[in-house]
């Protein structure tokens, strides 16, 4: 089951105050974006968070899943808690480098 188009709405409303909130489709799921870094990877209507060490405290008592065949085990976020969302997608953005640009494909 794919990510509804409803459910990824309501995961960007749910952290709109941290930042600039966009997503992107991505093999048939989605990826959020805060201030352009990929911060929350968004899989059959399941919000995942990598496990770093930083979350490691406030994640200790969360959900863990595997997102997609072949990744590592990530945190899974309880999205409907708005406000504990949005101190995870905090802790998240400042740590979280920006993508490094694509090069150009040659012909």
């Amino acid at each position: 089951m794919a990510t509804t188009p409803n459910f990824i709405e309501f995961v960007c409303e749910q952290i709109r105050d941290v930042g600039e909130v966009q997503h992107k489709k991505m093999f048939g799921e989605y990826m959020v974006y805060v201030n352009d870094k990929p911060i929350l990877l968004v899989c059959d209507n399941t919000v995942f968070v990598k496990m770093l060490p930083e979350l490691s405290e406030k994640m200790s008592n969360a959900e863990r899943g595997i997102p997609y065949n072949g990744a590592k085990e990530h945190y899974i976020l309880d999205i409907d808690n708005a406000d504990f969302a949005r101190e995870i997608v905090s802790i998240l953005e400042p740590i979280t480098p920006l993508p490094k640009p694509r090069k150009p494909k040659q012909s």
